[in-house]
């Protein structure tokens, strides 16, 4: 099978297959490539509330796909490939969630790692690995992984190259739930429903706040002067009924 990227749009979630299973889903440099415009034809559909990030069988992303890397485009930098890629993730403008099974080394520890959410499966495997290649993993890649487990966590991973498991990365705050065998779908089914019931409103403020965006404050409260969502949110509240929000990121 070629390596691709696979998706679908049910139920209100885009969900992201990295399929490339010769190779444990490692990414290959028209992987990379195809990230971008694919997150944002996603982004620009207004059935998608929120997007699931996973790879085809029992491995998350073992990584970039060495081999493909050596011979990148007319003047491009191969790191600079997977960074653009997790930029246009970490930018998406809805919740993200990176549902991992086994291997979720280098490249796929960078692209678990610029999803907002990342729920494992017992057993599931993380490591950053460019002190094995020799490679200076971005100050942009760095930065978020520090913010995400500490700097003392971004240094062992990043100066040792070794794997974790899914119990220390829990701990670490790498990961947001760890579930046993056989019950991540399920739980990322569920937990994705919760989202999208979610005011988007109120999601993408926070996003935007969370990641550290602090010059908004005033647009975003026109924007819930304007949406309604609040009247709603009360108004469902006291008469004990699933709100119906209607603000999208169009508005």
């Amino acid at each position: 099978m070629e390596p691709q990227l696979e998706h679908t749009v049910a139920d209100g979630v885009a969900t992201v297959v990295i399929s490339n299973p010769a190779k444990r889903n490692a990414m290959t440099a028209a992987m990379w490539r195809a990230l971008p415009p694919l997150l944002d034809e996603l982004a620009a559909d207004p059935q998608v509330r929120a997007l699931v990030l996973t790879g085809a069988g029992p491995t998350f992303c073992a990584g970039a796909d060495i081999s493909s890397l050596r011979a990148p485009g007319p003047d491009e930098d191969p790191q600079s490939l997977a960074v653009r890629a997790e930029e246009a993730l970490a930018a998406f403008p809805k919740p993200t969630l990176a549902a991992v099974r086994g291997y979720c080394v280098g490249g796929g520890c960078q692209l678990a790692a610029a999803c907002d959410l990342r729920f494992a499966e017992e057993g599931a495997s993380f490591g950053i690995t460019p002190a094995k290649l020799g490679i200076v993993y971005a100050s942009s890649s760095t930065r978020r992984l520090a913010a995400l487990v500490g700097p003392s966590t971004a240094k062992y991973l990043l100066f040792s190259a070794e794997l974790i498991d899914s119990a220390r990365a829990l701990r670490t705050g790498l990961v947001d739930e760890v579930l046993p065998a056989g019950e991540l779908d399920k739980r990322v089914a569920e937990f994705t429903r919760v989202l999208t019931a979610r005011s988007q409103l109120t999601q993408a403020a926070a996003k935007e706040f969370a990641n550290g965006r602090t010059d908004r404050d005033a647009h975003w409260r026109e924007q819930a002067r304007g949406s309604g969502d609040t009247a709603e949110g009360v108004a469902a509240f006291l008469e004990r009924r699933v709100p119906r929000f209607e603000w999208t990121p169009s508005d």
